[in-house]
């Protein structure tokens, strides 16, 4: 069977939400604070579609893919999330899958660090905990300013101190800060770069 696009992931993720949950996956893509946004009128009342396309329009295919299951997440649909999660998995690791969903597993085989980040943001943003040391390193290494250190450091959940890290300062530096950040979590978070490298 050939390889899926990423426009079919994502169709086939949103064509097995119920019409309410489909209706919490517009708004939460209209309510992201981190850039680029979707504005009102480019998924208000469209259909699966028509919102597949601008998820890919807006943030690349590989990139579409990570909001999608940061989105259906953020709605409780997390089996759904899993489950695309696990076909991008497999994608990923089909031959011939490479000019589809994923350029390769994580930062090898040609992929830089800075697109593993990008690949797994959304995994990373749920799965790392100890959010200090990183900012301690990004700021070291002037990756991030003081101000954003102090301010990502004062929110109060994980979670959204990686979100914020992630639109914000991580965003602005580009590849070499991403490849900074993918470093140090190589050193601190092996097991589970390695996971995701799977």
């Amino acid at each position: 069977m050939a390889p899926k696009t990423a426009k079919q992931l994502i169709k086939g993720a949103l064509a097995n939400l119920s019409k309410d949950n489909f209706e919490q996956f517009r708004d939460e893509l209209l309510n992201r604070e981190e850039e680029p946004r979707v504005k009102r009128n480019q998924v208000e009342d469209k259909n699966i579609i028509a919102v597949a396309d601008v998820l890919i329009s807006t943030f690349t295919e590989t990139r579409a893919l990570a909001v999608v299951v940061e989105l259906l997440k953020e709605i409780d649909c997390n089996h759904d999330a899993e489950k695309l999660e696990k076909e991008i998995g497999e994608q990923s690791s089909n031959p011939g899958s490479s000019d589809t969903v994923r350029p390769s597993a994580g930062a090898e085989g040609g992929c830089t660090g800075a697109d593993f980040v990008d690949k797994h943001r959304a995994a990373l943003i749920d799965r790392v905990s100890n959010i200090g040391p990183i900012l301690d390193e990004l700021f070291e290494k002037e990756v991030i300013t003081q101000e954003a250190y102090d301010e990502i450091l004062a929110i109060h959940t994980n979670r959204e101190k990686m979100r914020k890290l992630y639109s914000g300062p991580l965003n602005s530096a580009g590849p070499k800060g991403k490849e900074v950040f993918y470093k140090f979590l190589e050193r601190t978070e092996k097991y589970l770069i390695d996971h995701l490298k799977e």
